[in-house]
């Protein structure tokens, strides 16, 4: 990979919980100081493995390493068996050669390894990788209120549930949604550290990052999470490796505000209440700006 990569992206939910927080009862997350809804790095990852794992058919070289039910110490064994090496408990082969190709092969063969990184220090040792992409949470625009809806169930599993369930006594629960928010994340890709796990060799992976962003919602679909949709990515190309310009003034940039038509009608409930702009005006030299969605 010959350049760096930052770049901007949006993304909303309407009628939905686009990241619910398992220690305080499956809420959305907040920052309780701004009332900003927060979603996090890891449940954008999470949804990038889940699109690649869809579209590549789960083949080398884009199988997932980070999946449900997956034992990782069988992955490393691979590894090991495909470089005819034995493998010790907890450790790596002594030569360097010989421990570089165990992580090598991880990276050649995992999408996500190589995109990510990962810690694979388990039981059979497949050492460390550090990966070439990563984000921030994303936040919202504006505050968010969190909606809370008491939901039924018609059916019972027992008998005895049965006979308790009369007229209107039935089991109640709870889902919470968020009516509207407009998230803002950012992304990195370090192209140092795209040359150490392979990322892109194959001239393929970058734009499988591009083609997750821009359509992992739409395979993606939950109840509780209403309607998420990517709104806008917005992409800074560095002509350099180490970069062109500090990313902080590039993000400054992309200004996302209210419309003036909107601006006093209340709380936002769609995109379109929201007006995006970008300054490529005096772009700094080695700069290039894209807007993939």
């Amino acid at each position: 990979m010959n350049h760096r990569y930052d770049f901007v992206y949006l993304f909303d939910v309407t009628d939905g919980n686009p990241n619910g927080d398992p220690d305080a009862g499956n809420l959305p997350r907040l920052d309780a100081e701004t009332g900003q809804g927060l979603v996090t790095d890891v449940c954008i990852k999470r949804k990038i493995r889940n699109y690649v794992g869809l579209t590549k058919e789960e083949q080398p070289p884009f199988e997932i390493y980070i999946k449900e039910k997956a034992v990782l110490n069988q992955q490393h064994e691979r590894a090991y068996q495909a470089s005819k090496l034995k493998s010790e408990s907890k450790k790596l082969p002594k030569k360097v050669e010989e421990a570089q190709k165990i992580t090598h092969w991880m990276c050649e063969n995992f999408y996500d390894i190589r995109a990510f990184g990962a810690v694979m220090t388990t039981e059979v040792n497949a050492g460390q990788v550090r990966g070439p992409i990563q984000f921030t949470f994303g936040r919202s625009i504006d505050p968010i209120i969190s909606s809370e809806h008491s939901i039924t169930r018609c059916a019972v599993t027992t008998e005895k549930e049965a006979e308790k369930q009369q007229g209107d006594n039935r089991t109640m629960g709870r889902k919470f949604t968020v009516p509207y928010g407009l998230y803002r994340m950012h992304g990195f890709v370090n192209a140092n550290l795209a040359a150490q796990t392979g990322f892109d060799s194959n001239d393929e992976d970058l734009e499988l990052l591009w083609s997750a962003l821009a359509n992992m919602f739409d395979h993606d679909r939950a109840a509780a999470r209403g309607q998420m949709s990517p709104q806008e990515l917005i992409v800074f190309q560095h002509e350099s490796q180490l970069g062109n310009a500090p990313v902080h003034k590039l993000f400054s940039r992309v200004k996302v505000e209210r419309t003036a038509s909107n601006g006093e009608a209340g709380p936002p409930r769609s995109f379109s209440d929201y007006s995006v702009s970008v300054d490529d005006s005096d772009l700094p030299s080695g700069i290039s700006i894209e807007r993939k969605i």
